[in-house]
């Protein structure tokens, strides 16, 4: 199989540390279908070139997917995406994402001046408003 084009968009002044976006990035691409069991990635090496990033940046966000059981590296084979992990380490990988989603959200709405108060209900009140419109 070819290897697959990986599209990461990295946003270096988030606070979220780089490896992190990568592992959220890949996880989310695999649950949308982007990214497919048996698809080959980029190796370490070349990700850090076209990303322009530390070497044991991707290194580390590798490990933490191989440790997910979500990418196999195979020597001198490359590697790819693994079958679909177990549900329990798919609902354990979701949960991660939406920490991390969540702490980017308060970050930045405490960086524009938010208090801890204003955010809560300003998520409360948006809750609201979408389960009003299903």
């Amino acid at each position: 199989m070819a290897e697959k084009k990986l599209t990461l968009q990295l946003d270096f002044r988030s606070g979220l540390p780089i490896y992190t976006q990568i592992v959220e990035q890949v996880q989310s691409q695999l649950a949308n279908g982007i990214l497919k069991p048996g698809d080959q990635l980029p190796t370490v090496r070349a990700l850090a070139e076209e990303l322009r990033v530390n070497f044991n940046t991707i290194a580390r966000a590798y490990r933490m997917l191989d440790e997910a059981r979500i990418i196999s590296t195979q020597q001198g084979r490359g590697t790819y995406i693994t079958e679909i992990p177990p549900p329990k380490v798919s609902g354990k990988l979701k949960q991660e994402s939406l920490i991390a989603l969540t702490d980017r959200f308060v970050n930045e709405a405490e960086r524009l001046g938010f208090s801890a108060q204003e955010i809560s209900q300003m998520i409360r009140d948006r809750l609201k408003s979408k389960k009003a419109t299903r």
